[in-house]
């Protein structure tokens, strides 16, 4: 079993950390390359670098089943992992498509982004991902039956893979809140009993933290629709098949707080901070747009330079603050099951 679960990790790690350099080389010959948003000079960084992400994560995953299916001579949860892998993977896709067809000039239409990813929450709906008997406050359970995977995981796949790409546009955040609601999503999910389900959440975890190398600030590498999409999904998905969705949602508060701020803006203002030449970020509107602008606000009222590695890690302190709380406040579900 440690076979198992340190091969598949590994090879996330490996493939993700040495394939990088190679795709921000490719990636500036046929110039797939975006500013720098936050920088005061004029920057151009190698783009959709989650495409690697992506392909460690597969690779890593088919591994893990061939070990169980060839070495140990199980098949535990393979329908399960294959799903995962179908919506991952077709989300990426979607992601992609968008990084193409570039964000600056309106990328996919947000119809096309939702009708693609309910798509993509076809192999789950196909499988009857998850426990139709829900809890509902107030109330106790009730038994949802075929509205759950036909109408609320879809919804769910949708809500988690579209909110997670809002909170972006900083050297480092996309990939340090993937791998830190991954982390609290592979503590809830081991302390349950779906010890699979972790392995396949920290391959994800550790091709992120390779790709995070050269992601943060000042980073070589932005990661694109192609990483946030995945990402997001995975998330829905293993909260979804785990059976954790209220905790989920919970750790989920910040993305939840960002649509709310982008909601003010009728979604279309951005949440760049207006770079000084110091290398200080200054709000642009009065108003605040996401949470990074409230970063930038708050690290200003505290007397602090908003640099965009401040900026940065205040979001991450908050998401961490958020995971631990959650775990606290919903130990027993999970600790005690």
């Amino acid at each position: 079993m440690n076979l198992i679960i340190i091969v598949p990790i590994i090879v996330s790690f490996l493939i993700s950390l040495m394939l990088i350099p190679f795709w921000i080389r490719k990636a500036q010959q046929i110039k797939l390359v975006w500013k720098d948003m936050n920088k005061s000079y004029n920057q151009m960084i190698a783009g959709s670098g989650g495409i690697i992400v992506l392909l460690a994560f597969l690779i890593s995953v088919l591994i893990y089943v061939a070990l169980s299916t060839f070495y140990f001579k199980r098949i535990d949860n393979l329908i399960e992992i294959l799903a995962i892998l179908l919506t991952v993977m077709f989300v990426g896709g979607v992601g992609l498509i968008d990084d193409l067809l570039g964000w600056q000039r309106g990328g996919l239409s947000k119809r096309s982004r939702i009708i693609l990813v309910i798509v993509a929450a076809i192999p789950l709906m196909a499988i009857k991902a998850g426990n139709s008997l829900v809890n509902m406050p107030f109330i106790g359970n009730v038994e949802l039956g075929w509205i759950y995977p036909l109408l609320l995981v879809p919804i769910g796949i949708v809500g988690a893979t579209t909110t997670f790409n809002f909170l972006a546009g900083f050297n480092g955040l996309e990939a340090g809140q993937g791998i830190l609601l991954l982390v609290g999503a592979s503590i809830v999910s081991y302390f349950m009993g779906n010890v699979w389900l972790t392995i396949i959440l920290v391959c994800m975890i550790f091709a992120l933290l390779a790709f995070l190398m050269f992601n943060w600030y000042p980073a070589r590498i932005f990661p694109g629709d192609v990483l946030t999409y995945p990402v997001g999904a995975l998330f829905a998905v293993s909260a979804i098949i785990g059976n954790f969705e209220k905790i989920a949602l919970f750790f989920f508060i910040p993305f939840i707080l960002e649509f709310i701020f982008k909601s003010r803006g009728k979604l279309i203002k951005s949440s760049f901070g207006v770079p000084k030449k110091n290398g200080c970020l200054e709000l642009k509107d009065s108003k605040i747009y996401g949470m990074t602008h409230l970063a930038i606000w708050t690290l200003n009222k505290m007397g602090f330079d908003a640099t965009e590695k401040k900026v940065v890690c205040l979001v991450l302190a908050f998401q961490a603050f958020i995971i631990l709380l959650g775990l606290i406040i919903f130990r027993q579900g999970i600790f005690y099951v």
